[in-house]
């Protein structure tokens, strides 16, 4: 993908796929990601998966799909919130370093350290000094953790202006999903173009070869989850090449 042309606007959101190839390609992804934990827990490797992305653009349910059928015991997911007094005290990568995962486990961060140029810019919670030293200090992180053998998967999930104005409507009516939306949420939408901005030079700046990003249409949630579960079952893959069966059924 292009990143210096990439306008997530103009991302091609029209990949709908039937309800019977959704539950074939979504288990066969599952399965395979099954049989790699086991070869992950023997190995002095871990797997760090970043998901960024617009709110109600699908991650929540893109994580648990594709989770759904590993041992638990090997997966942790942290779900970053508004740093705490205590984190305020550190260097903003400083609350991620003991969250990463120890040799043999997976990790995924619903949000993560890229709140730094994406939302803490656009809303100024970061100055502008602050947000444009960032992308130096992630790469430097992120090549830190690859050199050391962790794999690391970023995922961006795109939803359509008009597709998330459904999904909010839908959260506000349904009373077991208003947990889900709040003023914050809406803020965000009135300031879609400069979210948009920033994830573009995002993307520009911090797809490295070892730590690329990849983004994923979110209108369709079938696609979007399948496409999710084989872009980490692939990455992961290609690390253990010698793991000939597991690959040849999937």
């Amino acid at each position: 993908m292009n990143f210096k042309t990439l306008r997530l606007d103009n991302l091609d959101q029209n990949v709908p796929i039937t309800k019977e190839s959704y539950a074939k390609d979504l288990k066969k992804f599952q399965l395979g990601l099954l049989n790699l934990q086991l070869r992950i827990k023997e190995s002095k490797r871990s797997v760090i998966i970043v998901i960024e992305g617009p709110d109600a653009a699908g991650k929540g349910g893109a994580i648990k799909r594709t989770l759904e059928r590993l041992d638990p015991r090997l997966v942790r997911v942290y779900s970053t919130q508004k740093p705490t007094p205590e984190e305020y005290r550190h260097h903003y990568l400083w609350r991620f370093w003991n969250k990463l995962p120890p040799y043999g486990e997976i990790a995924v961060f619903d949000r993560s350290w890229y709140g730094r140029v994406l939302v803490e810019r656009v809303e100024g919670f970061a100055t502008e000094a602050e947000w444009k030293r960032a992308y130096a200090e992630i790469n430097e992180m992120e090549r830190t953790l690859t050199d050391d053998g962790a794999i690391l998967i970023k995922l961006f999930l795109q939803v359509s202006k008009t597709e998330q104005l459904k999904r909010f409507k839908e959260r506000q009516a349904d009373p077991y999903k208003h947990w889900k939306i709040n003023e914050e949420d809406w803020r965000n939408r009135r300031k879609w173009k400069q979210h948009n901005a920033a994830a573009e030079e995002m993307f520009c700046r911090t797809s490295t070869k070892n730590a690329p990003w990849t983004v994923i249409p979110g209108d369709f949630k079938w696609h979007a989850r399948v496409e999710f579960a084989k872009t980490v079952y692939e990455k992961v893959a290609k690390e253990f090449p010698e793991i000939k069966s597991t690959r040849t059924k999937v």
